[in-house]
């Protein structure tokens, strides 16, 4: 009996000492990485950036470059100095921050000259690319040389090798000039095969986000309002660079047929090609890239390399914030209700940062970064609410708009004293639109059904069942209703009539350049013609700029790092399969529906969205 016992007993006794030695061991690995985590930040506080020797500024971007980044870059920093954290996963930049990076170094006698390493650069939009590129204009000027270094350009890095001295490709690269086209997935006869029943309530001819639930194709209105757009970003982009590389638009791309032709003659070396096309100035090898850097910055014996310092290790000094301030509030996602949310312009918390501006005796104009695609109507207003009493409180606002600025981006922006956007912003797109799908057919075809009563039309509302004729007309009625004060809002502060604007309206999304013909914006400019025009209104002379960014607490510092040392220690291939937040999926899901519903909430049964299509990817 012992020895039946015995054999019973021995895998179960084997079993729990496995789960043991599993459950210590994964809590003595998160213990040590506490401790390095903790130890790193008190080092990251305690620590003083070195002054850099005389050599290079390397611009060695990794990932997109956005007005305001989800993360702090100084946590970023701290996990890429602690614990080498992967640097393949997708991060992204402050647009600003690598401004005022350039712009110091462009006086700091230790940088000799700068170097574009953009391989891992994933883009940006086009105005936060024209920012740069002044930038890099600037520091060009100052007298200090600027070297491209590639394998390969893509579209928007070779934008920034544009303004560079010399651009080097290695033998077997390519540049990837092929332009810009937008695509959208349509899915009416997939809806129609299941049985879903999209009920559709808009104003605005060129309102087209809802088009992929009534239509298999692109309308008219839409692809001839889409190509005016499409095409002008693509002559904004090709006008800059041509002028970068002294050549014309047509000489730097002649076309898909000339390229083809161009391709066969050269037996198809990408390289070469561009080289006879005087995209880059020199193909060589790494090698011989390496030994002209060399040559140019002196060598860095300890580094084995051409003396430089990556521009995430180069630190410029932040100034005090002292004395008469101009405040800068970002409005850079989607907008939702609620506080912020990574990616995503929270209602509560953006009007928050305003009123503290606005109450703020050492702040004296407010300048107000949107890049926003629109979002849900009540933050809208709320946010736009709020900068009007600044306004009226006697503290300019100007509004500087980024790469989007349409729909609900440009009803907040609405109380400006000023608007300025740049030449390839995307605005306008004044029109409201809703989306509700209910599958009482679908469940019908499967036998399923829903019955019950109700006390009025209005409270038997369900996406089981065919909405009520009432409800349908109250939420057409609403939309029209938001689109009326939409258009009167903007009448109002642009000094324009209701039927001018509407005119301009109807969903309609212009570039800048035709949105300040049409008065929508005061001013083509960028973030320092925005600076300069709040100091005017202001009549400042001297006066600094406060920044209104979320500093992380100690807990975000130390999850952010703990998972940044996970991708640091998983091969990449893992790392892509894993998934983003569970909110982000969710917040994500709702911008791309139009409308985040709840229907156990009846102040949502009335919601509608301002917001404009995914625009340029």
């Amino acid at each position: 009996m012992r020895t039946l016992w015995r054999i019973i007993s021995g895998p179960f006794k084997w079993g729990w000492r496995l789960l043991n030695f599993i459950r210590e061991f994964i809590f003595n690995v998160f213990l040590v990485v506490l401790i390095i985590v903790v130890v790193g930040i008190y080092l990251q506080v305690r620590h003083t950036p070195p002054t850099p020797t005389k050599g290079a500024l390397v611009m060695d971007l990794t990932g997109t470059v956005v007005d305001k980044p989800a993360m702090n870059n100084k946590v970023r920093q701290l996990g890429r100095e602690l614990l080498g954290a992967s640097s393949n996963r997708l991060r992204e930049n402050s647009l600003f921050d690598v401004v005022d990076t350039l712009r110091q170094a462009k006086g700091d006698a230790n940088i000799t000259g700068l170097v574009l390493s953009l391989k891992d650069f994933a883009g940006a939009d086009q105005a936060s690319l024209q920012y740069i590129g002044k930038a890099l204009r600037e520091f060009r000027d100052s007298g200090k040389p600027i070297y491209a270094v590639g394998d390969s350009y893509s579209q928007a890095q070779y934008f920034l090798a544009s303004y560079a001295n010399k651009i080097y490709l290695t033998p077997q690269g390519a540049v990837d000039l092929h332009g810009i086209a937008t695509n959208n997935l349509y899915y009416k006869t997939l809806l129609d095969k299941l049985k879903v029943n999209s009920h559709i309530f808009r104003v605005g001819t060129y309102k087209s986000a809802v088009e992929p639930f009534l239509h298999d194709n692109m309308s008219d209105d839409a692809r001839e309002a889409d190509s005016r757009w499409v095409g002008q970003l693509w002559q904004h982009y090709l006008t800059t660079a041509a002028a970068n590389r002294q050549i014309t638009p047509q000489q730097l791309f002649p076309g898909a047929q000339a390229m083809l032709d161009g391709l066969r003659a050269v037996q198809g070396n990408t390289a070469q090609f561009a080289l006879n096309n005087k995209w880059v100035d020199e193909v060589a090898s790494r090698s011989a890239i390496d030994d002209a850097l060399t040559k140019a910055f002196g060598w860095n014996k300890r580094d084995k390399a051409y003396k430089g310092i990556s521009i995430y290790d180069y630190q410029p000094a932040t100034p005090s914030q002292q004395g008469r301030q101009i405040a800068v509030i970002f409005a850079n996602g989607a907008i939702i209700d609620g506080p912020e949310t990574p990616g995503s312009v929270g209602g509560d918390t953006t009007a928050d940062q305003i009123r503290d501006a606005r109450l703020d005796p050492d702040i004296k104009a407010i300048v107000f970064r949107v890049n926003s695609p629109g979002g849900s109507v009540t933050p809208s207003e709320v946010i736009r609410s709020e900068l009007a009493a600044a306004r009226a409180a006697g503290k300019p606002v100007v509004v500087s708009m980024g790469g989007v600025a349409a729909s609900g981006g440009y009803w907040v922006s609405t109380p400006a004293n000023y608007i300025i956007a740049s030449a390839s912003t995307l605005t306008g797109s004044i029109g409201i639109f809703g989306v509700i799908n209910t599958v009482e057919s679908s469940l019908d075809s499967i036998g399923v059904h829903t019955d019950g009563v109700a006390t009025s039309p209005l409270a038997d509302v369900s996406i089981t069942k065919t909405l009520p004729s009432e409800f349908s007309q109250m939420m057409q009625l609403n939309v029209e209703n938001g689109y009326h004060n939409f258009i009167d809002l903007v009448a109002q502060f642009r000094h324009m009539t209701p039927e001018e604007v509407d005119k301009i309206g109807q969903g309609h999304v212009w570039i800048g350049s035709d949105a300040a013909q049409n008065g929508l914006v005061d001013q083509l400019g960028d973030f320092d013609d925005a600076v300069s025009k709040a100091a005017e209104l202001a009549q400042l002379k001297q006066y600094q700029l406060n920044w209104y960014l979320d500093e992380p607490g100690l807990l975000d510092l130390l999850f952010t790092q703990i998972s940044a040392s996970v991708y640091a220690v998983l091969p990449s291939v893992i790392q892509s399969w894993l998934p983003a937040p569970v909110t982000q999926v969710v917040d994500r899901l709702k911008m791309d529906a139009g409308l985040g519903f709840n229907w156990n909430d009846p102040q949502n049964r009335y919601a509608f969205c301002l917001s404009c299509e995914q625009v340029v990817r």
